[in-house]
């Protein structure tokens, strides 16, 4: 009986132990453990001066309550550190909450170095306040953070060094529009396309495009079990977690798991800067 009860109480202790180291890692050190993933972006007819250029994507910043600035201002310079010639955000750059909220996009920004040849940016839901609906929070973000190198691209394109690159607004938000842009696109040269949520990509707003869709949104589902897919993931198609993924029409997507979070915990999801190498 009693080596029972010590039994019983070796194990009661070791799953509560076992808990908590999880519990500690979970909400101390994944939310701030980036990992930088190297990857090729081949393009069909990318021009020969952008080959071997370096492309850097982060999302999901969450510039808000719930991320430390300091951990975002500390992410930026690393990322400042790698000397991209080409910077792109997929949006979700704050966590809305009224008061000094730009303050702190001011604040986290100002260690921003833009890319070389450009810095680009989509909107995510969060970039339009409570409901997703706000235009108003939205436009002064987008103010903010052109006064630091960034250009947000909303139903636009603009070309980089031959490369045509396209921003579709935020599929939850008021502006989801890619109708406007998309018959504009000359689909015979090489493009990019940065939009926020994976989910328009299952919509039948693509026309003729073939090639890469930049996304974020997921954060990769944020708890992760292993070897089970995320139990919480804010996307209708359910294989969209994070990484790559073909799709119909000659079109590849890729997720990053962003840097910030909705609640300072995650498991086997951690925040990421993706490099990608033109090619």
């Amino acid at each position: 009986m009693i080596n029972r009860r010590r039994f019983f109480r070796t194990a009661i202790l070791g799953i509560t132990g076992s808990g908590l180291a999880v519990g500690t890692y979970a909400h101390w050190i994944e939310p701030h453990w980036v990992e930088v993933v190297h990857l090729p972006l081949p393009i069909a007819g990318l021009p020969d001066a952008l080959r071997g250029r370096i492309l850097v994507q982060v999302s999901d910043l969450h510039i808000g309550p719930q991320v430390d600035d300091r951990y975002l201002i500390n992410t930026l310079r690393q990322v400042a550190e790698l000397e991209p010639d080409l910077l792109v955000i997929t949006g979700d750059f704050i966590t809305y909450r009224p008061g000094n909220q730009l303050e702190r996009v001011n604040r986290v920004f100002d260690h921003l170095r833009p890319g070389r040849l450009a810095t680009l940016a989509v909107l995510g839901n969060h970039d339009y306040g409570h409901g997703w609906k706000r235009q108003e929070v939205a436009s002064r973000l987008v103010a903010t953070v052109k006064n630091h190198g960034v250009e947000v691209l909303r139903n636009t394109m603009t070309a980089v060094a031959g490369l045509q690159i396209v921003g579709i607004d935020d599929f939850w938000g008021p502006n989801f529009f890619p109708e406007l842009i998309m018959p504009s696109v000359d689909f015979q040269s090489p493009a990019l396309v940065l939009c926020h949520n994976p989910d328009a990509c299952d919509q039948p707003v693509w026309e003729k495009f073939q090639g890469w869709i930049l996304s974020g949104h997921t954060h990769g589902g944020q708890c992760r079990p292993p070897f089970l897919p995320p139990p919480l993931l804010p996307v209708a198609n359910r294989r969209y977690t994070a990484g790559e993924f073909e799709l119909d029409g000659n079109r590849r997507l890729y997720i990053n798991r962003g840097l910030g979070h909705w609640l300072k915990v995650r498991f086997n999801a951690r925040p990421e800067i993706t490099i990608f190498t033109l090619c």
